[in-house]
C-alpha cells in the first residue's frame, strides 16, 4: 500500500464519520425530545428535602456539612439539565415515595425525624436500594441517585474544595511520587 492509497482509506473513513455524525447525535435525545422540567425547582418541597437528606448523609462536623456546601440547588440543577426524562422521572417520583415512606414508617416528615430516626431510615433505603433488582436497560434505585449525587456535589464545591481538601488552584508540575503521611487530607483535583 502506498501513501496515496492509505490517505484515500483515511479521508473516506473520516468522511463517513462526518457523514453519518448527525445520525448518530439524533440518538442522543430523549424519545420525547423534551426534558422532564420544571417538577424539582418548582416544588418548594423538594430543595429542603434534599437539603435535609444529603446533611444527613454528610453531617457538619470539625468539617463543613452538605448544607454549608449548598449541595441542594447544584443537584436539582444536575437533575433537571443533566439527566434524562426518564431518570428524572425516577428521581422525582422517588423523592414523593421518599415523603411517603417516611410518613408511613414515622408519621412525620423527614425534617422532623431526629438525627438517630434519620440514619436509620436512610440505611434502610440503603439496603433496599443495594437489593434492587436492576435490569440492564432499567434505571437506578432512586436513593443511588440521591447518594452519589450529594457526593458528587459535596465534593465539586467551593467549601469543600477550599477547605477541606487541599487545593493547589494554580497548575504545576507532575510530581507522581509526592510524600503522603498517614491522616492528612486529600489533595482537591
Amino acid at each position: 500500500m502506498n501513501r496515496r492509497e492509505l490517505l484515500t482509506m483515511i479521508m473516506s473513513a473520516t468522511g463517513y464519520a462526518m457523514v453519518g455524525s448527525p445520525v448518530l447525535l439524533a440518538g442522543c435525545t430523549s424519545a420525547s425530545g423534551a426534558r422532564n422540567t420544571g417538577n424539582l425547582s418548582s416544588d418548594p418541597n423538594v430543595s429542603p428535602l434534599i437539603a435535609e437528606i444529603a446533611e444527613t448523609i454528610i453531617p457538619r462536623t470539625d468539617t463543613p456539612g452538605a448544607k454549608d456546601a449548598a449541595v441542594a440547588p447544584f443537584m436539582i440543577k444536575i437533575v433537571e439539565d443533566c439527566y434524562d426524562s426518564e431518570d428524572q422521572t425516577v428521581f422525582y417520583q422517588g423523592l414523593e415515595a421518599f415523603r411517603e415512606l417516611c410518613q408511613v414508617r414515622f408519621g412525620q416528615d423527614f425534617a422532623e425525624l431526629s438525627d438517630q430516626q434519620r440514619t436509620e431510615f436512610l440505611r434502610e433505603l440503603d439496603q433496599v436500594a443495594r437489593s434492587y433488582p436492576r435490569a440492564p436497560d432499567s434505571p437506578v434505585h432512586y436513593f443511588v441517585m440521591l447518594k452519589q449525587l450529594t457526593l458528587f456535589a459535596y465534593f465539586t464545591s467551593e467549601i469543600v474544595q477550599t477547605q477541606v481538601l487541599r487545593l493547589v488552584p494554580v497548575p504545576g508540575r507532575y510530581d507522581g511520587c509526592y510524600p503522603y503521611q498517614k491522616g492528612d487530607t486529600a489533595w482537591a483535583i
